[in-house]
């Protein structure tokens, strides 16, 4: 089974075992990371955009959708993706959450915002 780390916002890196096809968001929430999904997983938002650090080679390209909607991210680079999107396939993942993603998590979940 891969294996993706999640790093980046304001938890400690975790490691996970995922499924070949599971998107990483469905990976995030499963495993409580605080990975945004303002539209829920259905690519029309860029709230789920991070950054894969590590195993990008194994995974599909970006759609043409994912990549319009790209366009509404802040901070895009070149191995940014949206979390929705991408399917995990037989190679580990390092995947960095952006601000942005943890930012809509927490206005999604007032109650554990810090302070």
């Amino acid at each position: 089974m891969p294996k993706v780390t999640f790093q980046g916002g304001p938890d400690p890196a975790i490691t996970v075992e995922a499924e070949p096809g599971q998107t990483l968001l469905e990976i995030a929430e499963e495993h409580h990371v605080k990975m945004g999904s303002a539209c829920g997983g259905v690519c029309a938002c860029s709230s789920c955009h991070c950054w894969i650090r590590s195993g990008e080679a194994s995974l599909e390209e970006a759609t043409e959708r994912e990549e319009d909607r790209m366009d509404m991210g802040f901070d895009v680079r070149p191995y940014s993706r949206l979390g929705c999107q991408v399917r995990v396939a037989q190679a580990d993942l390092v995947v960095e959450l952006t601000e942005e993603s943890v930012t809509t998590w927490y206005n999604e979940h007032p109650e554990h915002r810090p302070g």
